[in-house]
């Protein structure tokens, strides 16, 4: 049989609950359908007003908490280690940590606006473990603590205004000790660069996360 758009039946369309509702003649959505799509309305209203009135808001990916960083420079960490090229190492930690983790541009120190500045004050070793498999007489160290303490801070290029300060991060690391000195020397390094992995990311939470 053929009938005119006037005469058309209702079609049976399913709401956003799943449950079916009718299309009208006009094209519109009957009460199940329709009242699907209020309640959908009033939840986002009532999610926005609670989170909203809680102080909630969106924070862009990347960027700092509580505080606008428009470029950053970080310098060279000072050092007092003896291990040759160890501060350009350390550097370059901290530096990946906000190229991969940040949308903050880093660039040179003249053209920042805030710079963040690192000094190592602090290597030593203790004593962790001792073993006497070389003298049956005296017990002989066979590993040993490295303890490393750093003083960062980060400062307004502009004002000369320190926006955060930390004067004792520490971090440490334990490491085998042998009869090789280079084997040793190698081990050390080593836990050096697992305390400096660890530093970067410490530094990188208190300039983006403030804790």
């Amino acid at each position: 049989m053929w009938w005119s758009k006037a005469d058309e039946p209702c079609r049976s369309v399913l709401g956003p609950s799943g449950r079916r509702g009718h299309e009208n003649r006009n094209g519109g959505l009957s009460k199940p359908v329709a009242s699907g799509v209020a309640w959908s309305g009033v939840v986002l209203c009532v999610f926005l007003l609670v989170f909203g009135g809680c102080g909630y808001k969106v924070q862009p990916m990347g960027r700092p908490v509580g505080i606008d960083i428009q470029s950053l420079s970080i310098p060279i960490v000072e050092s007092t280690s003896s291990f040759v090229g160890f501060e350009g190492d350390f550097t370059r930690m901290i530096r990946q940590e906000f190229v991969s983790h940040s949308s903050v541009p880093l660039v040179s120190r003249e053209e920042a606006q805030m710079v963040l500045l690192g000094r190592i004050h602090t290597i030593k070793t203790d004593p962790l473990g001792y073993s006497l498999a070389v003298s049956k007489d005296y017990p002989v160290t066979s590993s040993r603590w490295l303890i490393m303490r750093l003083e960062a801070k980060m400062v307004d290029r502009r004002t000369g205004k320190t926006i955060w300060t930390e004067k004792n991060l520490e971090e440490k690391a334990s490491f085998q000790v042998g009869q090789d000195p280079l084997v040793n020397r190698h081990n050390e390094r080593r836990a050096t660069e697992e305390i400096a992995g660890r530093l970067a990311k410490r530094i990188y939470l208190k300039t983006m996360e403030r804790f």
